[in-house]
């Protein structure tokens, strides 16, 4: 089994999303939904990826299998 030493985020009052520029515009489609983002963030606080979630099922894995690989090289 797989451990995550780190914190995942729930954005409930918007502001992280503010600050890491997903929240969306007025004249976008769903205005009062973030836009779907995952950010890799190492120990530094630098961030390593960016993903645009496109496909929900398969964004886990492919998160998973990138934090392996970083962990690996650190």
């Amino acid at each position: 089994m797989f451990e995550y030493p780190g914190v995942l985020l729930s954005d409930v009052d918007r502001e992280v999303g503010t600050r890491y520029e997903t929240k969306r515009h007025r004249d976008e489609p769903a205005p009062e939904f973030a836009k779907r983002r995952t950010f890799l963030i190492d120990p530094e606080g630098v961030i390593r990826k960016v993903y645009r979630v496109t496909d929900i099922d398969a964004h886990p894995g492919e998160v998973l299998d990138d934090l392996r690989a970083f962990m690996k090289e650190g």
